[in-house]
């Protein structure tokens, strides 16, 4: 008989060793026989590879436990002893008790919750992705936060459940993005106290996990909300964190989202030239990343927010001509899903005009800003661009007809909150 697939692939689908198979197997046998069992990897590989094609009683009745089937479905031939008739519970565990020889009749066989799986993972994963996307087309807001923390719920009730140590790092993985998404829809929405409790608790899922980019995920957050409370040094710290981490030092791509954080910060503290220096570093890593399989959260990244950040950077530096043309450039490029980063990048361009002595060029463009949103509700952060654009404008031209008309589009786009 040759390799037994079956198995394989309810192994796989379980994401269980060789090791931790034989393991389950041993602790299934005690709970039925009160005698610990002695099956090793040794003993799956054998299973596996079709030198036991009729495994003896005991180990069938442990399959039976750990996989919740009969052999027969693991593409195994059952001794006789092992054909349960489906119409008598009863006589199916005096055959387990006969097979094993021991007092398991006294034992009776405890239902148990099902085992979870990388298909469970997988249609949880389903599910937040499609938060994710959600945020990329309209931003954060209360219903996003609210259907994550109901998705980390699920997860967490997930990992209650009997798994492997695989299936339960990808788990504590998701607990973590859930968390995360929870988190950024606070950042988003301006609520910082809630979004700073969530980083809290991402952080521990994301330890748990011991997955690097979604470590990296958890400070690049944690940096992004240090830098709405405005709280310098923090962001600098959190950005320096996210550039040690495995993932920033391992993949290109991580490595530059982290320096982009990191130049960031330093413009933020008001040193230029450091912030150049790491946004350079970061163009650089950008440039050498590859196309590889990564989360779904890191697809907004690439050379479009790169230069959107980098109009963040000049605008704050005082560099609007070049903040115009980094802000055209991210606008040229950004994907057509991710409606609130074209938004945000379109709100810098309409800031860096204006500074320019481009009031009217810059209240047609930060116009457009409601069209991008198609009449959804702007996030808190993006309220608080579109407010100092507002009042920019009314300095330096306060008495002109498109700032009058600007006015009362912004109070009519403000009463859909």
């Amino acid at each position: 008989m040759g390799v037994n697939a079956i198995l394989q692939s309810r192994m796989n689908e379980l994401g269980l060793t060789q090791d931790e198979l034989a393991s389950r197997c041993n602790k299934a046998l005690l709970e039925i026989t009160g005698r610990p069992g002695d099956m090793s990897a040794r003993t799956v590989r054998n299973l596996l590879n079709g030198a036991s094609s009729r495994p003896i009683g005991r180990t069938c009745a442990a399959l039976e436990r750990v996989f919740g089937c009969p052999v027969s479905d693991l593409g195994f031939s059952a001794p006789s002893s092992m054909h349960h008739p489906s119409e008598d519970p009863v006589r199916r565990r005096e055959f387990i008790a006969t097979t094993t020889r021991t007092a398991a009749a006294a034992v009776p066989l405890v239902k148990q919750r099902r085992s979870v799986g990388m298909s469970d993972v997988s249609r949880a994963a389903a599910d937040m992705n499609a938060l994710v996307e959600a945020d990329d087309r309209l931003g954060g807001h209360q219903s996003l936060a609210v259907a994550a923390l109901q998705g980390r719920a699920h997860v967490l009730e997930l990992q209650e459940r009997n798994a492997s140590e695989r299936v339960r790092r990808a788990l504590y993985t998701l607990a973590a993005e859930f968390t995360t998404i929870a988190a950024w829809s606070c950042i988003d929405g301006r609520d910082l106290d809630a979004a700073q409790r969530h980083l809290n608790e991402s952080a521990t899922f994301a330890g748990l996990s011991q997955d690097p980019p979604t470590g990296m995920r958890v400070w690049i957050n944690l940096a992004m909300l240090a830098y709405q409370r405005q709280n310098w040094t923090e962001q600098l710290a959190a950005a320096q964190a996210a550039n040690v981490t495995t993932a920033a030092r391992r993949d290109p791509f991580f490595g530059s989202m982290g320096r982009m954080r990191l130049a960031l910060a330093h413009s933020s503290l008001g040193d230029s030239r450091a912030a150049q220096r790491a946004l350079d570093t970061a163009q650089d890593a950008l440039g050498k990343a590859t196309e590889d399989d990564r989360p779904r959260w890191t697809a907004f990244y690439g050379p479009s927010e790169l230069n959107h950040l980098a109009a963040i950077i000049l605008n704050h530096d005082g560099d609007s001509a070049n903040a115009e043309a980094m802000a055209h450039r991210a606008l040229a490029a950004i994907p057509a899903g991710f409606q609130r980063n074209r938004a945000l990048a379109t709100c810098q361009l309409a800031l860096a005009q204006l500074r320019q002595g481009e009031p009217e060029q810059a209240t047609a463009t930060a116009t457009t800003v409601f069209t991008i949103m198609a009449g959804a509700s702007l996030p808190g952060r993006m309220r608080s661009l579109i407010g100092d654009f507002h009042r920019d404008l009314f300095r330096l031209a306060p008495s002109t007809t498109y700032a009058r008309d600007w006015a009362d589009r912004m109070r009519e786009e403000w009463s859909r909150a």
